[in-house]
């Protein structure tokens, strides 16, 4: 998925109060005039040509700090900050976020609500912790992102069909390639955005979710409102998360279901919120994640205080099936309250859902972004803006195979 429509609001904001010099993977683009120096890396999870990019930046310029909003990179990232002598959470603990049995291992021993969960390597082994843990159970890799590998399960006959959906995502993670057999938590999920400085964690909004009818977990939409009602309840869950986890410094989106009204751990991640949440978060309460998390890597403490209270959305678009998108157009005047529409994909390219064999990043056409006082009216506001949109796409016919990748 291109980086510009989903993280080129961190990158202006950070670059508006720092000097940014930049470790990525291909020549800088649209980044350009936000840096002042960078370093191209291929594979920015090989280690040692991290530290070496890391090195001869560090001659070259006066660095105060380093940090990473991609999920993949969170431990290379802590281990370059700790070889440069820059502040950083531990890597441990960042391979404790970025490995979910781990994280539940953690979660268990400091008593934080969270999910049952078993490590199987075979379907024999997922069969036997279905069972001892109940259906309808989640698999999913232990060292993956986005949803992607996640499904549920029914029934030992979904099972079956499900584990080659689960395995073929978690072999490529990095931190571990085994699936997880967990306890389905049944109620509405929501993602908690916190900062932690020094040990000391900074609940800053809650996010409502809206995500895809099972077996899938694709995530549809997201709201940020102010004064949403849950902060005070689901503060104590986020903060025990994140210290048993032992993060002590940085941003983090901790996922997390109500059930029962009660807060359940999902997992920790231990970055900003992907999905533009971040950038929804400054909509409603003015406070900036992005330069929070770049004054924490320089051991500054951020500044957390809201200057608004309002509400944003954002809409994730998918197509109702797999196929060649014809067309997509935005019809109509362009209301105030629309604050952006981004789209990643165009007419001509071939749309892969889930359930087809692809995932997020070859079934999602882009987003709408949406502001109103409340997050109902600006969730309402959403829908109104896709209906607005003229998609048309043309189906997959049987046996075709998808022409699109994960930077289409």
């Amino acid at each position: 998925m291109e980086a510009e429509g989903y993280r080129g609001y961190c990158l202006e904001s950070v670059a508006a109060d720092y000097d940014v010099v930049l470790i990525t993977d291909e020549e800088p683009s649209w980044e350009v005039p936000y840096i002042r120096d960078c370093m191209v890396v291929p594979d920015p999870t090989d280690q040692a040509a991290l530290s070496a990019a890391g090195r001869y930046l560090a001659e070259r310029h006066d660095l105060a700090g380093v940090f990473t909003w991609t999920e993949w990179y969170l431990v290379p990232v802590a281990r370059l900050a700790r070889q440069l002598g820059l502040p950083t959470t531990v890597p441990e603990a960042m391979q404790a976020c970025r490995n979910k049995a781990t994280a539940r291992s953690l979660f268990a021993r400091h008593g934080v609500p969270s999910a049952a969960s078993v490590s199987i390597r075979t379907l024999h082994e997922g069969r036997a912790a279905a069972e001892r843990i109940g259906y309808p159970v989640v698999l999913k890799p232990a060292a993956h992102a986005a949803s992607i590998g996640v499904i549920r399960v029914d029934n030992p006959g979904q099972l079956t069909a499900a584990y080659p959906f689960a395995d073929r995502a978690a072999g490529l993670g990095l931190e571990s390639t085994e699936v997880l057999v967990e306890e389905y938590l049944d109620g509405p999920e929501i993602s908690v955005e916190c900062v932690t400085h020094r040990g000391e964690t900074t609940v800053v909004a809650i996010t409502r979710k809206t995500v895809s009818d099972p077996p899938y977990f694709e995530e549809l939409a997201h709201s940020v409102d102010a004064a949403d009602p849950l902060l005070a309840q689901v503060t104590p869950a986020a903060r025990a998360a994140i210290d048993a986890l032992g993060i002590t410094d940085g941003v983090s989106h901790v996922e997390m279901r109500l059930v029962g009204g009660q807060p359940r751990l999902v997992e920790v991640n231990g970055r900003l919120a992907g999905d533009m949440i971040g950038h929804l978060v400054r909509i409603a309460t003015g406070i900036d994640l992005p330069r929070a998390a770049a004054d924490i890597a320089c051991d500054r403490a951020p500044d957390l205080t809201p200057t608004r209270s309002s509400a944003a959305a954002i809409r994730l678009i998918y197509p109702d099936t797999s196929g060649t998108l014809t067309r997509l157009r935005l019809d109509g005047p362009r209301p105030q309250w629309l604050e952006r529409a981004h789209f990643q994909h165009h007419p001509g390219d071939e749309l892969v859902l889930p359930g087809a064999g692809g995932d997020m990043f070859t079934a999602r056409i882009g987003y709408v972004i949406t502001t109103a006082p409340t997050a109902d009216l600006a969730q309402s506001r959403a829908e109104q803006a896709v209906r607005a949109l003229g998609i048309q796409i043309s189906p997959r016919t049987a046996g075709q195979t998808s022409r699109s990748g994960p930077n289409t």
